[in-house]
């Protein structure tokens, strides 16, 4: 048996209740429907909804440092003189 199932699994609520355009609550990156049930949900729907949190927050992060990664310049626009 997992550690997991021997405890309550809290909520990922850390009181920014605030949804973005996709639906996604900024503060917990959980969807509509994971806010609404989170209390019904079954300790098993509980992990799953806790891993997709993980991913979303990973995919956050990855966007975060694409964009302020400096654009490199084409082959076209780089200067080869040595």
């Amino acid at each position: 048996m997992e550690q997991l199932e021997f405890f309550d699994i809290p909520s990922p609520c850390i009181g920014v209740c605030e949804a973005n355009a996709k639906g996604y609550c900024k503060g917990c990156l959980r969807s509509r429907e994971e806010r609404l049930y989170w209390l019904g949900m079954t300790d098993a729907q509980k992990q799953q909804v806790m891993r997709l949190i993980g991913l979303r927050r990973v995919k956050i992060q990855r966007l975060a440092w694409e964009r302020n990664q400096p654009q490199l310049p084409l082959p076209d626009q780089m200067d080869f003189e040595f």
